[in-house]
């Protein structure tokens, strides 16, 4: 019988241990990483060992090297963030004890005051921190990064990555199916016209994956955010239309939290907020462009590899043919699209 092959984050977490199983939980769920969650009798802490899933595609352009490096640099600066404990030489993130927001059993989408608030602080707390504060080593070239202000360059980066890293280099295998969508290059120009022309603004530090899994409620109902491997200097309109975005609030706290946002951020740095009422749409829209190309790949690929073992069955087909024409309707605009496809185009492409 060969024997059984541990990843290096387990191996870590075992020797870490002591060899001690009942120590070590996991793997916990999670796309990007392998975690694992190390408990040391004895002492109080308690620490995530994590490494990148290898087979993974990467649909966000990332801009710190080491999630644990800026974890550090912002202690002091950010409340409520995932400690660094080094460990037999290594630094390794502290778990943060809680439940994430799905967890807790709220009406819809709607989230209580108390978490609300604690959002609005988050963001406050981030729009202080800019480039020159943190010495931390980046992964894009100076050439790559666009000066403080230039949010139409900002967000043509975040555009380039997404045609270059996420459709071109992924075209030879999911090409045809873009195609059978009727999306093919031309729809990045459509975008580029759609999106361009954003006011000024000043850069600061943003998450920019600020969704409910990434907040943490202790025991306190105090808010951790977690999860900064996103992080990147930029438009700060960019993080609250990601985090509306992915929130999914209803109508009337989605706008409630723009405002509340326009103000926190004003009061710290008012160029910060600057035309925020007739970007965030055009930010918004990017968000709705970007959502195709990424879920046009995942879909394609938990109906093949069929994760619950189902595989490509007529219910599984049918509901991914919803979700991509749902989306593929809010993206018609930016993208140009004449028509949106049907769901027999749809699962057609699918299919094939």
């Amino acid at each position: 019988m060969s024997p059984v092959l541990h990843s290096s984050a387990r191996q870590l977490a075992d020797e870490l241990s002591g060899g001690n199983g009942s120590w070590v939980v996991g793997p916990l769920k999670g796309y990007h990483h392998e975690t694992y969650v190390l408990s040391l009798p004895g002492k109080t802490r308690v620490v995530k060992i994590r490494e990148p899933r290898g087979e993974i595609l990467w649909f966000d352009r990332r801009c710190f090297r080491s999630e644990e490096e800026l974890l550090c640099a912002l202690s002091g600066y950010i409340s409520r963030i995932p400690g660094i404990i080094d460990m037999a030489g290594m630094r390794v993130q502290g778990f943060i004890e809680g439940e994430v927001l799905p967890m807790r059993r709220w009406t819809g989408s709607r989230v209580p005051d108390v978490v609300f608030d604690q959002i609005v602080d988050l963001f406050r707390q981030m729009v202080p921190i800019t480039p020159d504060m943190l010495a931390v080593e980046r992964r894009c070239e100076r050439y790559d990064r666009p000066e403080n202000g230039d949010c139409d360059g900002f967000l043509e980066r975040l555009i380039v990555f997404m045609e270059n890293h996420v459709y071109h280099r992924n075209r030879a295998e999911f090409g045809p199916i873009f195609e059978g969508l009727g999306i093919g290059d031309e729809a990045f120009d459509q975008l580029r016209k759609s999106v361009s022309g954003l006011v000024e603004r000043d850069f600061c530090l943003l998450h920019a994956d600020l969704h409910r899994n990434n907040f943490i409620l202790d025991p306190l109902d105090q808010l951790w955010a977690i999860d900064w491997e996103l992080a990147m200097m930029g438009d700060p309109l960019y993080d609250l239309a990601t985090h509306l975005y992915l929130m999914r609030y209803p109508a009337d706290q989605e706008r409630r939290m723009a405002q509340e946002w326009s103000r926190a951020v004003h009061r710290v740095r008012p160029r910060g907020a600057s035309g925020w009422e007739q970007d965030l749409e055009r930010i918004l829209d990017f968000k709705r462009a970007q959502s195709v190309f990424t879920d046009v790949i995942r879909v394609s690929l938990s109906l093949r590899e069929g994760r619950d073992g189902s595989g490509c069955s007529p219910v599984r087909l049918l509901s991914a043919t919803r979700k991509l024409q749902s989306i593929l309707a809010a993206a018609a605009g930016p993208l140009g699209l004449t028509e949106v496809p049907s769901r027999s185009r749809i699962a057609a492409a699918l299919v094939r």
